[in-house]
Formats: C-alpha cells, sequence, structure tokens
C-alpha cells in the first residue's frame, strides 16, 4: 500500500486529519491589556500586550511574504521596521481550504510569530523557551489558535507560537523548481527552521535563554518534531523535543509515510499539468487558491530531499544520524476514536455492525466487499465485535489507534532509546477527557471519545479560539497541572521531573516504563503492558 492509497483508507484518513482545526478563529482575551514596553529585535522596536500574568507580542513578521518570485522558495529574511512596529494582533494564517465557516482561506502572506512572556523577572540566564507546532495533517492551522496562558503562566517559560507554510505551498516538488538550485521540496519545514533561527537571534531580548529552546507540537506539529530531529539543517537551534502523537504512519514497514524526491517530482508534475503550467512561471503566477483547492484530499508528504532530509526517519533514528536531544514521545490510548467520531458527524449516522467488516475493509485499503480476503478476516479476528451497539465505532478506533499512532510511536522511542538519547515515553490515558467536538457545533456522538486524537492538547492550553472550553473536574485539573509541571520542567533541565510530582523514569526501550497520564496523578506503566494492549510485537511489528 502507497502512501496516498493509505492515507485514503477508511472513512479518508487525510480528509479527516484534515479537519482536525475545523474552525479558525482569532484568540481573544478577556483581561485587561496595556501596551508593554518596547522590545528592540534585529529588524527594530516593537511593542505588544500586557496582560495579567503574562506579556505578549503577537504577530511578528519573522520573514519575508513568501510570495511572487519567493513562492516555493526558502524563506528570506523580513524588511526592518519602519517605526515602532505594533505587535498587538495575530498575523494571517497560511493559505488552507475553508473546510467550514470562518476557516481559512488563509494568505501567502503568513510567515508570522507569536511571544509569549511571564511578567516574573528572567532567572540570570533567561527564561527557557517552547516553540510550538501547530498540527492540522500539514494542510491547515495556525499558531494563533493556541493560547499558551497556562504553560506561561504556571511554568514560568516563554513560549512561541509560529506559521508554516502548509498544503502543496509547504510541501512541493517540481524539476522545474528543484532545478533553480536552491533547497527544495520542504518549504514549510524550512519555515520552522527560519522561525528557530528568528528565536535563537532575538528571544534573549525578550527575557529568553536562547540555549534552552525546546520545540514542541502535536500531530502534524509532532511529526515536524520528529522531522526536526533527522535533519542536519536543524543542528544546534533547539536543545530539546516533545512529540505528541506524531507518528502517525512513521517508523514501521507497512506504510510509505516520505516519498523520495523522484516520487515527489512525478506527482509534482501531474499535479502542475493538471492546472495547466508546465514551468515554474506559470505555477507561480497561479492564484494561491487554486492550488489550494486542486491540492489532493489526500494531503501533502514530506520529501527526502537531500538536503533538509537526507533520509527517511527510520533510517536516521536507527542509525543515530539526527540531533541528540532529550525527547518527550507519546501517544493517546483511543487516539482513532477521534476520526471514528469525526465521520460520524460528518456522514450523520454512527457505524453500525452490519457495516464493520466493511469498514475494516475500506480502513485497510482493500478494494471490495468483504469476501473471504484472509489478511482483513484475520484483523477483523484481532478486533472483534461485542454486543454493545458501539463496540463497532470502539474497535475501529482501536484498530485505527494500532495501527497509525500507537505502535509507530513505540517504535519511535524504541529507536531513540536504543541510539542512546534521552528518552521520556507517555500514554495519555484519561478516559473521561472532555470531548474537542465543542457541542455548540457538533451534535451528540453515539460512542464515549475519551483518550482520544489532540485531547491532550486542552490539558496544556487554553484552546477557547477553536471553541474548545473543557469543563475539568478536579482530578483532571490536577492531571493538567502536572503535565504543564513535565512539560516545563522538561524544558528547563531537559528532565521532566520535578519535587512533588510521580516520578517518570527515562524510557529504557523493551522492559522498560511509559508514563500513563491519568488522573488525578501519573503513574507507571510497563512496556510490556503497552505492547500487548496494542498489538505491537504480536502483530503489528511483525510485517
Amino acid at each position: 500500500m502507497n502512501r496516498l492509497e493509505a492515507k485514503d483508507a477508511g472513512f479518508g484518513i487525510s480528509a479527516l486529519i484534515c479537519r482536525l482545526f475545523l474552525i479558525v478563529a482569532l484568540f481573544c482575551s478577556s483581561r485587561t491589556a496595556i501596551a508593554s514596553p518596547v522590545i528592540v529585535t534585529d529588524q527594530g522596536p516593537l511593542r505588544g500586550l500586557m496582560v495579567s500574568g503574562e506579556k505578549q507580542y503577537l504577530g511578528i513578521p519573522y520573514a519575508a511574504p513568501p510570495v511572487g518570485s519567493l513562492r516555493w522558495q526558502p524563506p528570506q529574511p523580513p524588511a526592518r521596521f519602519k517605526g515602532v512596529f505594533q505587535a498587538t494582533q495575530f498575523g494571517q494564517v497560511c493559505a488552507q481550504v475553508a473546510l467550514f465557516p470562518g476557516n481559512g482561506p488563509g494568505s501567502e502572506d503568513c510567515l508570522y510569530l507569536n511571544v509569549y512572556v511571564p511578567t516574573a523577572t528572567p532567572p540570570p540566564h533567561g527564561f527557557p523557551v517552547m516553540v510550538w507546532i501547530h498540527g492540522g495533517a500539514f494542510v491547515v492551522g495556525g499558531g494563533g489558535q493556541y493560547d499558551p496562558t497556562p504553560l506561561v503562566e504556571k511554568g514560568n517559560v516563554i513560549v512561541v507560537t509560529i506559521n508554516y507554510r502548509l498544503g502543496f505551498l509547504g510541501f512541493f516538488a517540481h524539476p522545474a523548481l528543484d532545478a533553480e538550485g536552491h533547497l527544495n521540496a520542504n518549504y514549510g519545514l524550512m519555515d520552522q527552521q527560519f522561525a528557530l533561527g528568528w528565536v535563537r537571534r532575538n528571544i534573549g531580548r525578550f527575557g529568553g535563554d536562547h540555549k534552552r529552546v525546546t520545540i514542541f507540537g502535536e500531530s502534524a506539529g509532532g511529526e515536524s518534531v520528529y522531522l526536526q530531529l533527522a535533519s542536519p539543517l536543524a543542528t544546534g537551534l533547539f536543545q530539546g523535543a516533545i512529540s505528541e502523537s506524531g507518528a502517525f504512519l512513521l517508523f514501521q514497514d507497512y506504510f510509505h509515510s516520505i516519498v523520495d524526491l523522484k516520487t515527489a517530482e512525478e506527482a509534482g508534475t501531474a499535479f502542475a499539468t493538471s492546472i495547466g503550467c508546465g514551468d515554474a512561471q506559470c505555477l507561480r503566477k497561479t492564484p494561491a487558491s487554486t492550488i489550494v483547492e486542486a491540492q489532493p484530499a489526500s494531503g501533502v508528504a514530506q520529501i527526502v530531499d537531500g538536503t533538509l532530509l537526507t533520509q527517511t526517519l527510520d533510517s536516521a533514528f536507527a542509525s543515530g544520524q539526527l540531533n541528540r536531544v532529550p525527547v518527550i514521545s507519546g501517544s493517546n490510548h483511543d487516539e482513532w476514536r477521534y476520526f471514528v467520531a469525526l465521520n460520524e458527524v460528518l456522514s450523520g449516522s454512527h457505524l453500525m455492525a452490519a457495516d464493520y467488516p466493511q469498514a475494516v475493509y475500506s480502513f485497510l485499503s482493500i478494494p471490495g466487499h468483504p469476501s473471504g480476503n484472509p489478511f482483513a478476516d484475520f484483523v477483523i479476528s484481532l478486533y472483534p465485535l461485542s454486543a454493545d451497539p458501539t463496540s463497532p465505532s470502539i474497535e475501529l478506533g482501536a484498530l485505527g489507534t494500532d495501527i497509525a499512532f500507537a505502535c509507530p510511536g513505540r517504535n519511535a522511542s524504541l529507536l531513540l532509546s536504543a541510539a542512546r538519547v534521552p528518552t521520556y515515553a507517555y500514554e495519555f490515558n484519561d478516559k473521561t477527557a472532555p470531548s474537542v467536538f465543542p457541542p455548540s457545533f457538533f451534535p451528540p456522538l453515539s460512542f464515549p471519545t475519551g483518550d482520544s486524537h489532540f485531547v491532550e492538547v486542552q490539558y496544556l492550553f487554553n484552546l477557547s479560539a477553536l471553541h474548545i472550553t473543557p469543563t475539568f473536574t478536579l482530578d483532571q485539573q490536577q492531571l493538567s497541572n502536572t503535565m504543564i509541571g513535565y512539560w516545563t520542567q522538561f524544558a528547563t533541565t531537559g528532565n521532566p521531573n520535578f519535587e512533588g510530582a510521580p516520578n517518570w523514569p527515562a524510557y529504557t526501550g523493551a522492559g522498560g516504563q511509559f508514563q500513563s497520564l491519568v488522573a488525578p496523578a501519573p503513574g507507571q506503566e510497563p512496556d510490556a503492558t503497552f505492547d500487548v494492549a496494542h498489538k505491537c510485537s504480536t502483530f503489528w511489528n511483525t510485517f
């Protein structure tokens, strides 16, 4: 099964992931804001906002707008400010598909970042810095949708959120473009690195420590973290990395998750032909909206271009040819329930027992109606239905979790540990976590989503811009506080452990321990327990 087939499998995998961030809305704070003191950056002076508990500097251009002749070029330095730049509102999100009213379409002029700074006096060497890379299948989302105030105020860290080019405007190869002599294909990853360069040069002026930068992200943002670990061009740009649910269809042999340049150029040539272009000039003159609307629903691939990425992630991790910084790596116990729920929302009907075999066949991208395919039938026997009416959704969620997230994520941690990279593995296990399907936008679901994809993010960020406003129990609030403590202590010292929190041991591979993030107090989960629960060694890792 190739990458595009895999990403189109079952309910349209990528089409579902593309909807991770359905609503693009501006962050709005009810707290009183006043102008901040002026900060002088290498672009010139800027002024942000002072809000109770933090200073905010929003919509800072970290690169020149990648428009016109700069489309499909590596990011270039931004213009200097004329006067004092007013960093008081978010820049536009990057051009992306408009999935719902109010979402997208964004703009090519989108390379902006936001800096959130504690009002406390910086420590002698400055605040630790955390740079958030948003998710959204590399086709939707924006940094301004995530308010990191809980991390900033409780963890005493600076948090930077960034935009980066998405879709075919961010990840695209074509022979005419690649013959121009610049870095190829992975323009969105180049943007991430360029933003990290901005942080290294400027964060000290905000009170940050440029020698203590941790990158972190979820879903496509978590995959970006892995990609930056493997990129030789990212060396020295960060000193710690946290990947949340970032191993989607990676670190295994049953799907091809990253393509080579030749394959990407062939796909790019076919795409260019489909929109009537045969050369770079035509491609750059085509409206961004045309490119976004014409790009395949199956999403975009990251590409082994030979410079930014010199090998696949599993090869880089296995060989130890990666940026050796401490890593937190993990997934959620029932990741795929999110996508089963999303299909239910979009289709208006829930999965019935009679339709379960066909759903498994579709997920595995086996054409036709179930008719005795030995592999699919064996998979169904591993995830059998019960009399519970929610069983079809629950079992399809378990199947998708194991194949797409849990086992690939464990494989990533195994490879990192074997490469002697300090690794802290986790599984998010709050089965009563508040839903991330806002009731004001979505009808009630037929089954519990629990600890599904994306839900852990609300334990770290304020997501009101995405209309996600959870009501935590006291136990869940305690878990949130502990997670914030783990994440920010890791950014401070490279080790998540802090006084008063349950011990989180480093992951030592098979025989080691995951940290089970359960309310109210996390505990240790043996690797063997995780392995058996998700059928990794017994099935999915046997291919």
